[in-house]
């Protein structure tokens, strides 16, 4: 079982891709090399095969990245699932995992959601879409500082607000602020939801 995440970043028209391009390269090589593991393509398309179990976060960590760049977010497909056939990347590649990312990512535009997962069982995906729907209510809200803050969060879980702090060179308690505005505590929560169901399977 993978994850496929398929996206495209919205508003990239206004911005040059040079100020986006390289932090999202950056990200992806984390999961291994391209063409394999992630492409870019028609210039602001992506997919990226990431385990299951990392998924919904890694999702939330590009739209937490992509945020903290004034004007410019993202919309994912998140399909989970198996893999039956490895091309010569990951955009030839094949399977219910890709199936399902692709087809939920075609539904997003019209249904006007930017983030949305198929997991292949209905009841786990009706309550996980339903999380996050209520979720990307202050998501797609987060301003350029809330999303640095979460994505260094996401990136340091084990930092204190005083180490954050002093990464971002702010007081403590502008940290504490900052966590709150983003909400997220839950954001935390929604994850550790997902991962407690996928355990269950």
């Amino acid at each position: 079982m993978i994850a496929i995440i398929t996206g495209d970043i919205i508003n990239s028209e206004k911005h040059p891709s040079s100020i986006w391009i390289d932090l999202l390269k950056q990200y992806f090589n984390t999961f291994g090399a391209s063409p394999m593991n992630w492409e870019i393509y028609r210039g602001d398309e992506f997919q990226l095969k990431v385990t299951k179990k990392n998924a919904l976060f890694t999702a939330i960590r590009i739209k937490a990245m992509l945020k903290s760049i004034k004007g410019l977010d993202v919309r994912m497909g998140v399909g989970i699932g198996l893999e039956t056939y490895i091309g010569k990347g990951v955009t030839e590649s094949n399977g219910p995992a890709y199936q399902r990312s692709g087809r939920n990512f075609e539904t997003l535009k019209e249904s006007k959601v930017n983030l949305s997962i198929a997991t292949g069982d209905k009841g786990h995906d009706r309550t996980l879409n339903l999380m996050l729907k209520l979720a990307l209510d202050f998501m797609d809200d987060w301003s350029v500082v809330s999303a640095e803050i979460v994505t260094l969060v996401l990136d340091n879980p084990e930092d204190s607000q005083k180490e954050i702090a002093q990464k971002l060179g702010i007081k403590q308690s502008a940290v504490s602020q900052r966590l709150k505005r983003a909400r997220l505590d839950l954001v935390l929560e929604v994850l550790a939801y997902y991962e407690a169901l996928l355990i269950e399977e």
